[in-house]
């Protein structure tokens, strides 16, 4: 049976996050059964990445078979007719057998979004982390390249996860601003339950003073997750790139 990569996007608000769970909605659920209302049979869906309650895509890839005879853009069409508005697909191909959408990743881009304006912005409020102090985006992007290398990332876990290996290589991390909104961005081979969020936290701290950029490599290095910063809302993180 062909096997078929699909890219969507989603605003993550209403859903407890991508993997199929007892008595809550998820993204995965949800487009099974928007395939599995037009192929005729519930298909297995796998993605890219676990993502978490709350969090957001812009950029999700997943795999799924099917020998409905239909183009690509013709199941992209078929699936948005079936979506609700907060999820869209926007791209699939045809891709060989041994092709898949979590273990085939040689890397994934986040971004995590920081709002420091005056007042709130109903616009911004369910994308971002309102900081109420203006936030100095040279010190952070400074922090944020302290995590570029490859490291044992376990002081930057939540507890919950049940991953052996937590060695990671990031890529590239840095921070800018485009107005009142300043974005994290960071790009590694995988990332751990929460990672992500734990350095968008810890990067919090150090705007506030609670830690000095010249010890984040000591706190990576120590391993120990109550010397980072605390773990930032789900609500700014997007998943934003995966590269094959």
């Amino acid at each position: 049976m062909p096997k078929y990569l699909m890219k969507i996007k989603y605003d993550g608000t209403a859903y407890h996050g991508w993997q199929v769970q007892k008595n809550a909605v998820t993204v995965q659920q949800t487009v099974q059964d928007a395939l599995e209302s037009f192929l005729k049979f519930r298909p297995s869906v796998t993605g890219c990445s676990r993502t978490d309650s709350g969090v957001h895509a812009k950029e999700y890839c997943l795999h799924f078979e099917s020998d409905l005879n239909i183009s690509e853009q013709g199941y992209v069409k078929a699936i948005n007719t079936k979506l609700p508005n907060d999820i869209a697909a926007y791209y699939c191909k045809t891709v060989s057998d041994d092709f898949h959408a979590r273990y085939s990743v040689k890397s994934k881009r986040y971004e995590y979004l920081f709002f420091d304006g005056e007042t709130r912005d109903p616009f911004y409020s369910k994308y971002s982390w309102h900081i109420n102090n203006k936030l100095d985006e040279k010190l952070l992007d400074k922090a944020a390249k302290e995590f570029m290398g490859k490291y044992d990332y376990l002081g930057f876990c939540s507890a919950g996860s049940s991953v052996d290996d937590t060695v990671r290589e990031v890529f590239y991390a840095g921070v800018n601003r485009e107005g009142d909104l300043v974005k994290f961005y960071i790009e590694a081979d995988g990332f751990l339950y929460n990672m992500v969020r734990i350095i968008a936290g810890t990067l919090y701290y150090v705007s506030v003073g609670k830690i000095d950029v010249n010890d984040i490599k000591n706190i990576i290095l120590s391993k120990k997750r109550e010397n980072a910063g605390i773990t930032a809302p789900a609500k700014g993180l997007f998943l934003s790139k995966v590269n094959y």
